[in-house]
């Protein structure tokens, strides 16, 4: 007996909540950034300044590290472009879902499409502004090597590694935060920790081998040693800094997932 396929499929589940997620990602930017000048650009101009803070200060000390003073001005640029878009989307998403509880209690709507706009919209606030620029630096430093369109395109890799990363803690921590409402508190704690040690602004190599051990469980360290070494080294990536940042990615984001669907059922009885 033949099999006879469908000839039409039933997308509306997905258009429905495709369009739910363009419209809370919309209602994001406009309200985070009305009556701003520069809008979606802060978050070029702010790694930028803190650049510019830490070259002033640690550049003459740790030059050295990278070759040159441009050289720490780079590294230390692409390090605060992953630890800003990490503790900005989950700690939007760490709220969200508390903070929509009165439209949800109004409305039958996915609850997972809250925590995923946060993410979704910091994405397009990172490629309008500072990923531009990240790419003119990737092509800038590959272009005697000839591989600088190679290196342009592979910053995607990396990139997608980061968004997975944000969107699995994005669910974790905005699940956990209906039941834990000290939890921003202690999340602070949590990203300063991360900030601290991740190499953004000191050379990885002044880490004393006993703390560097504990290092490797950051899951933002791969991906800013990935986007250093595509960007700023000239040379073809590296597939084993790239395999283990998009590994780390896909464990969060399916340990997120999970934590999340597995305790939503109790979120409308406490929102």
């Amino acid at each position: 007996m033949a099999l006879s396929l469908p000839t039409r499929v039933n997308w509306s589940p997905i258009q429905r909540y495709l369009e739910l997620l363009q419209i809370l990602v919309e209602r994001n930017l406009k309200g985070r950034y009305r009556g701003s000048f520069l809008g979606v650009y802060w978050s070029l101009l702010n790694p930028l300044i803190m650049t510019g803070i830490y070259a002033a200060i640690f550049g003459a000390a740790f030059a050295s590290f990278y070759g040159s003073a441009l050289n720490y001005v780079l590294a230390a640029f692409t390090g605060l472009l992953v630890i800003n878009f990490f503790s900005a989307s989950t700690s939007q998403a760490l709220s969200s879902v508390v903070a929509s509880g009165g439209l949800m209690n109004k409305i039958k709507l996915p609850i997972s499409v809250f925590p995923l706009s946060m993410i979704v919209a910091n994405v397009f606030q990172f490629v309008v502004g500072p990923l531009p620029l990240l790419a003119i630096v990737t092509i800038y430093k590959s272009w005697e090597s000839g591989w600088w369109f190679v290196n342009a395109i592979s910053l995607f890799f990396p990139l997608l590694a980061l968004s997975l990363v944000c969107t699995g803690v994005g669910f974790f921590v905005s699940a956990l935060y209906v039941f834990f409402r000290d939890l921003p508190y202690f999340y602070e704690l949590v990203t300063f920790m991360l900030w601290i040690g991740s190499p953004i602004f000191y050379p990885s190599e002044i880490v004393p081998e006993q703390v560097r051990r504990f290092l490797v469980i950051n899951p933002l360290l791969p991906i800013i040693d990935s986007i250093r070494q595509i960007s700023l080294s000239g040379d073809l990536p590296e597939s084993g800094l790239i395999v283990h940042g998009l590994l780390n990615g896909l464990i969060l984001l399916a340990l997120g997932w999970l934590c999340f669907r597995s305790w939503q059922k109790n979120f409308m009885d406490l929102l």
